[in-house]
């Protein structure tokens, strides 16, 4: 009898034989300690606590990692969304890949210029004794934006607002989310879960994974041992005369099991907010995977975004009225972008001549832009954060 794949068990059932298919990562004990002592401070406090994800997750193809399979993400969403929470008072803890962009050093370690053309040396004090050496400091015509961003981290900082914990790998990511939600849980209504990063959707299961590095080329017999079989001889491309000691590697990926369920119906509180984000590249497509994945996963909110224009329009897919809504950034008012591609805005749109975008919101106050024009992030975040706030509202009042 043939053992059934992941996708076509019970979500329970799937999350037994995934997690038990990889030990824990190391850090984890270390980051439940933090997020145990974060989240109580703020329990305390009865301040919103919303746990961001950000940035992509690696699929390794061997137990003893040199290669992975990953994904484009940078984490650009995730790190401009957590500043915007913590503009509107949310403590936040930032589950991120590792190196993948940040809360605030964003600004400066992804610019298109070196961060160190934003410093200069001044002059040494005439009685320094060390007349060779001035102190660093930070260029004048970035002082002002350097200074109103490194008020922002230090506020953040100095008042425990923020907590930054990272992962790498797909199975990382899991295990962290699993047990952030469930120590989320005294947070009741007050957790929101903004589920930004760019999640792997297949991988290769422990058991079925090489131990050692698959090798490029042939090896001879004695070399080979026990753990390295014909079938895990790597190749590159197909060649004009192919070598006949080399063979292609074929890799079985599995699906990544979609703990969505699990998690809005096990680990996170009862009555707390879960978003989602849907991804897609083919306009047709994005409003009805967007809906399937809500009605789905039963969670509260999806929003959807194409590749091509995803730092100009984002749409809102809820189970309520008006159930698709569309926030845009006016024409006049984008960043530039070197993927984006203007002429595709408005194209995955299924309400022809909806009301609900952002060409209305634009009279609204922005409390932040780029130097280019509005982050769009600006305008999720306080849209989610009344949507937020209506459910918290309505889980607090008394029964009639």
């Amino acid at each position: 009898m043939s053992t059934p794949l992941l996708g076509e068990m019970s979500p329970a059932e799937a999350e037994s034989v995934y997690f038990n298919e990889y030990p824990p990562p190391k850090t984890l004990p270390r980051h439940e300690a933090l997020a145990r002592a974060f989240i109580d401070l703020h329990v305390e406090a009865h301040r919103r606590v919303v746990l961001v994800t950000s940035g992509g997750t690696t699929v390794p193809l061997e137990a003893q990692t040199v290669r992975f399979i990953d994904n484009f993400s940078a984490g650009t969403r995730g790190a401009t969304s957590a500043e915007y929470f913590l503009e509107q008072g949310y403590a936040v803890i930032f589950l991120h890949r590792q190196y993948s962009l940040l809360p605030y050093s964003r600004h400066y370690s992804h610019s298109t210029n070196c961060f160190l053309d934003f410093m200069d040396e001044a002059p040494a004090a005439a009685d320094s004794s060390n007349p060779g050496h001035g102190p660093i400091m930070v260029r004048d015509e970035y002082q002002d934006q350097m200074r109103s961003v490194l008020r922002k981290y230090r506020y953040a900082k100095q008042n425990n607002r923020l907590l930054l914990l990272p992962f790498t790998t797909v199975s990382e990511y899991m295990f962290e989310l699993r047990s952030i939600a469930k120590l989320m849980q005294p947070l009741g209504p007050d957790a929101l879960f903004y589920l930004a990063a760019a999640v792997s959707d297949f991988f290769i299961p422990r058991s079925r994974m090489a131990e050692h590095k698959i090798q490029s080329s042939e090896l001879p017999e004695h070399m080979r041992g026990s753990a390295i079989s014909s079938d895990e001889i790597y190749t590159g491309e197909n060649e004009e005369n192919p070598s006949s000691n080399s063979r292609k590697l074929v890799i079985n990926l599995d699906p990544v099991p979609k703990f969505l369920h699990q998690l809005v119906d096990g680990w996170a509180p009862e009555g707390s907010m879960v978003v989602s984000f849907k991804l897609e590249t083919d306009p047709s497509l994005l409003v009805y995977k967007a809906r399937t994945a809500l009605q789905r996963y039963s969670h509260h909110l999806v929003i959807g975004n194409l590749l091509s224009t995803r730092k100009w329009e984002v749409v809102f897919i809820t189970p309520d009225e008006p159930h698709e809504r569309w926030l845009r950034v006016p024409k006049s008012r984008r960043s530039k972008s070197i993927s984006g591609a203007e002429d595709q805005v408005g194209l995955a749109e299924a309400k022809k001549g909806n009301p609900s975008t952002l060409e209305e919101v634009e009279a609204q106050q922005v409390n932040e832009t780029s130097r280019d024009g509005i982050e769009i992030e600006s305008l999720i975040i306080p849209e989610l954060v009344k949507l937020h706030t209506k459910m918290i509202e309505k889980k607090t009042q008394p029964a009639q």
